[in-house]
Formats: structure tokens, sequence, C-alpha cells
């Protein structure tokens, strides 16, 4: 993170590409659009930007009291699901001797282009503004020498022709991109796929994360892709197999018969209130069960040849998670510190509604679990799994 010093000197340099400077503390559209600038780094400084909020054009500052709630609000700017890929940025306040400031610091992305609400935006000096096609084309291009995560290296081997390309542009392309940027109509499918992450353009093939989303078979180039479900009847694994399926094919299929068939398995049954009054109640919250479902399906390893499997008991599920806790994340700190190993299906399932804000899936399944009177959620971790338990509503 910057240092005073160096704060200091930022200050009383001329406007650049590396610094912002902004009295306003409630233009979150400006704030947003300045991390999503320094983010793509068009000018491959590869250094981070720095949105200093408290200070004038000149460098001189406006005299600000830093809140929390400031801080607070800057630091959502990641988690808020409408900048993505997710940048990697840090909020600090200094107390100057003019006022305090709000310094947020964003690295440069690996997986440019990031976008805020579907538009690349950059800075090029002092000016910012909308990427053209060319240099969208431009951090396409650079992405794949810095690409690390697994889902965004290139599916060697597969070509276009492994993509139902229909999905992608009917049932993701209107949500991923700003209306306005869809209207110009200059760039083609490929130049399409490959802003978005799904096509590798060097290589002439989809990514990983492009089988898994739009894939005619993804299981052919992704064998762990599935979600194997079994109903038991019993506590153990030996009791009676009362229903047995496997989820495979494209994502968005995938995830929606995945809730169609938890609806189903999900019962009520009356509970006494009082003497004479009776309240329905569920086994478990529907909520609880498709936040830790989305959860297993966004943070697995999808290098392992293994499915995710949920295994519904008489008396619990069980939702086991191929990988182990990824980067930050440790049993120590879960679910408070979240590090995403598959940042590109982060964005994809945000954008197809299936996450709605990021790090607060396993909060929100354990309110869910206390409001509907079921007992906390357990956690085991392994190298090679999580293993998520939900216990049954006494």
């Amino acid at each position: 993170m910057i240092t005073e010093d160096e704060l200091r000197k930022l200050l009383a340099e001329a406007e650049a590409d590396r610094i912002e400077r902004t009295i306003s503390t409630k233009n979150t559209e400006k704030f947003a659009e300045a991390v999503t600038a320094f983010a793509n780094d068009i000018a491959n400084h590869q250094l981070p930007g720095y949105l200093v909020v408290g200070a004038n054009d000149d460098g001189s500052l406006s005299g600000l009291s830093v809140t929390d709630e400031l801080l607070r609000n800057l630091a959502s700017l990641r988690s808020d699901g409408n900048i993505q890929p997710l940048p990697a940025i840090s909020v600090v306040k200094f107390a100057l001797a003019g006022g305090d400031v709000a310094v947020v610091e964003v690295l440069p992305s690996d997986l440019p282009p990031v976008r805020y609400k579907g538009q690349v935006w950059i800075r090029i000096g002092p000016r910012k503004g909308i990427a053209s096609e060319q240099e969208e084309r431009i951090l396409t291009e650079r992405r794949i020498a810095h690409a690390r995560s697994f889902d965004a290296l290139p599916c060697l081997g597969s070509s276009l022709d492994a993509l139902a390309t229909d999905i992608f542009q009917i049932n993701y392309l209107n949500h991923a991109i700003a209306p306005e940027i869809l209207a110009e109509n200059n760039r083609d499918l490929v130049t399409q796929l490959a802003s978005l992450r799904f096509f590798d353009s060097s290589r002439r093939c989809p990514t990983n994360v492009g089988i898994l989303l739009f894939g005619k078979n993804p299981l052919e180039w992704l064998p762990g892709a599935y979600i194997q479900f079994l109903r038991l009847e019993g506590t153990t694994l030996t009791g009676d197999v009362l229903m047995e399926k496997s989820l495979s094919g494209d994502l968005l299929t995938v995830l929606r018969e995945l809730e169609s068939l938890v609806e189903v398995h999900i019962a009520e049954r009356p509970v006494p209130r009082s003497a004479l009054q009776e309240k329905l109640v569920t086994d478990y919250p529907m909520v609880a069960l498709r936040e830790l479902l989305m959860n297993a399906v966004l943070h697995r390893s999808y290098e392992s040849t293994a499915p995710i499997r949920v295994y519904w008991f008489t008396d619990r599920v069980e939702i086991q998670s191929p990988g182990g806790l990824y980067g930050e994340a440790s049993p120590e700190n879960f679910p408070y510190q979240n590090s995403y190993r598959n940042p590109v299906l982060a964005e994809a399932m945000k954008t197809l509604g299936f996450v709605n804000r990021f790090g607060r899936g396993v909060l929100r399944a354990q309110e869910a679990l206390q409001r509907n009177g079921n007992p906390p959620a357990e956690f085991q971790f392994d190298h090679h799994y999580v293993l998520a338990t939900l216990r049954k509503v006494p």
C-alpha cells in the first residue's frame, strides 16, 4: 500500500494516468469508473493506480473528514459485483495537515478488459473514457500473457465448434455488455467471446470457462464438471438410494436444473406454536441450500476430475466440493476472507444472476439457517475438498 510520503509526491504531480483526485464523497459512479480504468492499465505501467478522495485537481486538500462509512463504501466497490472481473484494491485513510484523504489503491488486472456495468473504462494521461474497439483488443491480447487462473486458460484441442454460441448470444451477451456498446455492432462473435474471456484469440480456441459455460459437451474437456445428487434413506451411505441424478451440460442449464431439483426435495411440516396453533417449517431454508451450492460451483477446482457431490440423508445434507480452500482463505479466517480460484466464472455467475454480492454467500446461508431454526452449517477442510453439512431443523 502507498505510504504517506509517496502520497504527498503523487498529490504534488500534475494529473496523470495513475492518479485521480476528487472532493466528492458520494459519486459512486465516478469512483467505480476510476477503479475500472486503473485496473485496465491501458498504458501498461504495471503499477498501481490511485483514487484520492479529499483532494482538489491541483493537489491541495479539501479539508475532508474521512468517516468509516466512506471507507466501507469505497471498499464495497470490489464486492458489489458491478466491476468485473473483481479488481484487487486496498483502501486506507491518511490524516494530513490540510485534512483527511481516503486512498483507493488499484492493482492492474491479470484478466483485462475489466468492465463497470458492461463498459470498459480506460485512462490515458488525464483523460478517462470508454475504450474503443481497438483499445479493447489491446487489453484482450495483453491478458494472454498474464492469465494465471485455470478458468482463464485456453482449452487446448478445442475449437469454436465446441461451443453452443447461441447460448452465449441469447442468454449472456445482453447481460454482460452495455446496450450502447452492443448497438455499435462492430464486433464479430470471436471478438465478443475473447473480450469476455471465453475465447483465446492467440490459440484460436475457447478458454476453460468458455467450455464450462457454453460447451456443447463440457465433460469432453473438463471431466469433473458435473454434479452428482444422491438422496438416501437413513443417515449413512449404505442406506437405500431413493434417487440418483447426475447434472451435466452447459453451466446455465446445470444450475437451473439444480435449483429445481433441490426445491422438489425440501419438505414442509407443521410444528406446534401453541396448544391450538401450528406453523409450517421447512427442513432446510432454500436460501441456505442455494447459497452453499452456488458457493461449491463457484469455488471448486475444475482441474479435478471429481464432481461436486450432494448427499441428501434423512437428517442432513452434505455438499462436497473438489479443491480445498484457495489463496488467502484458511480455516481460521473462513468465511470472512475470500480468494477467487475462478475469477472469470465468478463474473459470469454474477452476470447470470446466480450470485448477488461477492463474499456474502456463506454468511447469508448461516443467517437463513438461524431464522429457520436449523443448527449452523458445519465445514470441514481438506487439501482435496471442502465439505459443508446442513442439519435438518429439529
